[in-house]
């Protein structure tokens, strides 16, 4: 028996939760899975609270089977999980802010989400003779999200990085509470709009498992094909942004030429740019013809070899090597710690991708990849990034040539139940966990793979120059709006 179902045959089964066992357990089996977790034996997905109690999903890292606690707290306490095991830290601090569960013995008790304390938040003291702070935003330059990085410099090297988010909250654990399905599912779409199709697809996953619902099988791959579509078009962006900050402004230009080409093939086969409001319970609301398949394959076809040419361009320039190799180097026992999902954790040895494992359809009857290296620094993000695009590439010519005939929504029942899916965006894996309650939605929780990536980037720009930040923050590309909820 697994550590995981251990803990699970500890505590009483809740039969309506699918496709995940949900056990309600006592205290000391609480702690003890906090203990496991502190010695790598899981993972964390994710804790959130709900009304009297909290929940705690776990993967068990060999098998990749999912579990998930949940302990009763009636006095608004529970031990804590990050006094043993950091990366829970920062979403027990958010459900402090929103539940006012009290984390016993939790190291790091300052707010999170909530910003009421103006500009008294007490960051972290750095001594040392010398220092010096360098304060960047949370209005930063450009177009983007509000965010607060506090600097502390011995000359040009950063001996401490702190971030302070929360600036976007606006409390979408409330907002989904008694929503029916479909303007549900909207909301979710929009936690982070670069991420649109996945978070639906995770959505849309978790209702149909909460309510015993089988979408028709075109639906299943025409989701998969404008999932891998988001992916490309945000791996060109980043591609280019990265050589951008490098100051190599022509690989820039070139991806955000190919990525505006896919976003234009994605509005004109599915109607909207990103595909917003596409993907629903039940099924997808809108299908593809012929015209819009053979253009896609084209496009395809053009991304490939002008791609190509890019990747050889970086790879053989110089100066751009210099800015990216050995640079925010992310050390493999971190990412395995954090469980950190995506481009950040594949780049340093983390070889976890939510489409293979735990897995779901249509990928199970497609052939790719999910590469993976070592290095752990910026040129690492930055080939995980351009090999996905390849095997995005690939598995968008199987989707399309494989596409079955059929309908592309099934009804969806007016019913009651509880379900948890893990879905792969382009940053990582996307964990929802549903309620819905005769087809309103009770209680839902989104965690975006940002939640484990943010407190990475603080790790890896230590030791390098502040020139390098951008860099490092743009190789991770984390989201304010998917995190800060």
């Amino acid at each position: 028996m697994t550590h995981l179902a251990a803990l699970l045959d500890a505590g009483q089964v809740m039969p309506s939760h699918r496709p995940v066992v949900r056990a309600l357990v006592h205290q000391d089996t609480w702690v003890h899975a906090t203990a496991l977790l502190a010695s790598g034996e899981l993972t964390l997905l994710s804790v959130w609270g709900d009304s009297g109690q909290v929940h705690m999903a776990l993967l068990e890292p060999v098998e990749f089977d999912i579990g998930v606690l949940t302990l009763p707290c009636p006095d608004g306490r529970y031990p804590s999980i990050g006094q043993a095991h950091p990366p829970a830290i920062r979403l027990e601090r958010a459900i402090r802010d929103l539940f006012g569960f009290e984390p016993l013995g939790l190291p790091d008790t300052r707010a999170w989400l909530d910003h009421r304390d103006g500009t008294n938040y007490a960051f972290l003291p750095v001594e040392g003779e010398g220092l010096h702070q360098i304060p960047v935003g949370p209005v930063h330059a450009g177009i983007i999200e509000p965010g607060h990085f506090r600097f502390t410099c011995d000359g040009e090297t950063v001996v401490r990085l702190e971030q302070r988010l929360g600036y976007v909250h606006k409390g979408v654990d409330e907002l989904f509470h008694g929503l029916p399905l479909e303007p549900a599912a909207r909301l979710a779409c929009r936690v982070s709009g670069d991420s649109a199709v996945a978070l639906s697809i995770g959505f849309a996953r978790a209702a149909e498992a909460a309510l015993g619902v089988t979408p028709p099988p075109r639906a299943v791959w025409l989701r998969a094909l404008m999932a891998e579509m988001e992916r490309i078009a945000n791996h060109l962006g980043d591609f280019g942004a990265i050589c951008n900050d490098a100051s190599f402004t022509i690989i820039l230009s070139h991806c955000a030429v190919l990525r505006e080409r896919m976003l234009r093939a994605a509005d004109a086969a599915f109607g909207h740019r990103l595909m917003m409001d596409r993907i629903v319970p039940g099924g997808v609301r809108v299908d593809l013809d012929r015209q819009n398949m053979a253009t896609i394959v084209g496009l395809v076809s053009e991304v490939r070899e002008k791609f190509a040419a890019l990747t050889k361009l970086y790879d053989e320039t110089a100066s751009l090597q210099d800015r990216t190799v050995t640079t925010g180097r992310l050390k493999p026992e971190l990412v395995r710690q954090f469980g950190a999902g995506g481009y950040v954790g594949r780049a340093s040895g983390r070889p976890f991708d939510a489409r293979k494992h735990p897995g779901y359809g249509p990928y199970d009857a497609l052939n790719f990849e999910v590469p993976v290296l070592d290095e752990g620094d910026v040129n690492a993000r930055v080939w995980i990034r351009a090999r996905e695009i390849g095997q995005s590439l690939n598995l968008i010519e199987q989707i399309v040539h494989g596409m079955p005939a059929g309908d592309t929504m099934t009804e969806v029942p007016v019913a009651s139940g509880e379900a948890l899916t893990l879905t792969e965006a382009f940053r990582g894996d996307v964990l929802v966990w549903m309620r819905v309650n005769e087809g309103n939605v009770d209680r839902c929780h989104i965690r975006d793979a940002s939640w484990f990536q943010w407190p990475l980037l603080e790790a890896v720009v230590e030791g390098n120059i502040v020139a390098d930040f951008p860099l490092c923050n743009k190789s991770f590309n984390c989201s304010y709006s998917g995190h800060d909820l």
